[in-house]
């Protein structure tokens, strides 16, 4: 049996979650592939908890799903923050789930990252913000000091899409990509294009759970624009930035536009998309789009995410997840580590 130590970064709605997933996977690891994950160091913005035995999860859950901090938990360690956790105790992993807070220079995730790297540290990420700051710079890091950077729940969920990408598409070219990888902004236009009004729409996709915060990075196409960046940076190995992308989000859509697109049984959704030009560049793009019934993305439910390769040499594939709620994006954490260790 193999004991990998964990440090978890950010216990919000994934990272709780994810504790609880630990919990109720734990004897299928262990019994399937010999592995014991154990968490010694969790950290959220309120402080941090650590044990080099490991922390008790059921704690750890039982304290977040009531609102409080792992700084309340029995093995909290006072003024002890993120970064300072990787000091403290020994481990293997870095899983870092923090929030973006690509405003703020991707932080805490950012500086985490590079110092677990540096530490000779795995590290697994659903957060955006570090790969699209320094998306070059961090794989750098991780193949100086020999460890693995993984991250594919960065993209659209639970949705493998830059496991597609980057590992069954292997020797192709893509000659396009398109995604529809962020799952609120097709929520709430099916809404409007419904007739429920803006405010009611947002209100509806908060009390869903799928609208968190003041919404602007979903609602103004950065979150769309992000996930392309990965994109193509891990599928294509294409040095894209954010300021490549040309945006548009859905706040003051043309609602009469909504309306009419559903009226003709067509479908809005967020569309992320890279077009390879014949100087071997890509034309990068993340806006709204009017979809007809027999594209695949047309089809698309509300609380569904999809991406689709078109290759030279593999044909076209497409791949939908339908996620209900927040526990695939969460297991995405456990799909990354099987691959470092599974």
């Amino acid at each position: 049996m193999k004991r990998i130590r964990l440090i978890l970064i950010g216990v919000g709605n994934l990272g709780r979650r994810f504790c609880a997933l630990l919990l109720e996977k734990g004897t299928l690891l262990r019994t399937r592939y010999d592995l014991e994950f154990t968490l010694v160091g969790a950290a959220d913005s309120r402080g941090a908890a650590c044990d080099p035995r490991g922390l008790d999860l059921a704690d750890i859950v039982r304290v977040k799903e009531s609102g409080g901090s792992v700084a309340d938990c029995a093995s909290r360690r006072p003024g002890l923050d993120a970064l300072a956790l990787l000091d403290a105790v020994p481990a293997d992993v870095l899983l870092e789930a923090s929030p973006v807070n690509l405003a703020q220079g991707a932080e805490p995730g950012l500086s985490c990252v590079r110092a677990a790297l540096r530490r000779g540290m795995h590290v697994v990420t659903p957060n955006k913000g570090p790969l699209v700051l320094a998306y070059r710079e961090l794989h750098a890091l991780a193949r100086e000091h020999g460890v693995l950077l993984r991250f594919d729940g960065a993209v659209a969920g639970g949705l493998p899409a830059i496991n597609l990408g980057a590992r069954d598409l292997r020797g192709a070219v893509v000659e396009r990509l398109e995604a529809v990888p962020n799952l609120v902004t097709g929520y709430v236009m099916d809404l409007l294009a419904e007739g429920v009004p803006w405010d009611d729409a947002l209100a509806r996709a908060y009390t869903e759970g799928v609208l968190e915060g003041d919404g602007v990075w979903d609602l103004e196409g950065w979150d769309a624009a992000a996930k392309l960046v990965i994109l193509a940076n891990a599928v294509m190995d294409y040095p894209a930035t954010l300021e490549m992308v040309t945006r548009t989000g859905i706040v003051g859509l043309d609602i009469h536009k909504l309306s009419a697109a559903h009226a003709r049984g067509e479908r809005y959704r967020v569309v992320a998309s890279a077009l390879r030009q014949p100087n071997r560049t890509y034309t990068l793009s993340a806006a709204p789009r009017p979809l007809p019934a027999d594209h695949p993305f047309g089809r698309l439910g509300r609380k569904e995410m999809a991406v689709r390769y078109t290759t030279d040499i593999y044909g076209t594939i497409t791949a939908i997840i339908e996620e209900p709620d927040p526990i695939p994006s969460s297991a995405t954490m456990l799909r990354d580590l099987l691959d470092i260790y599974g």
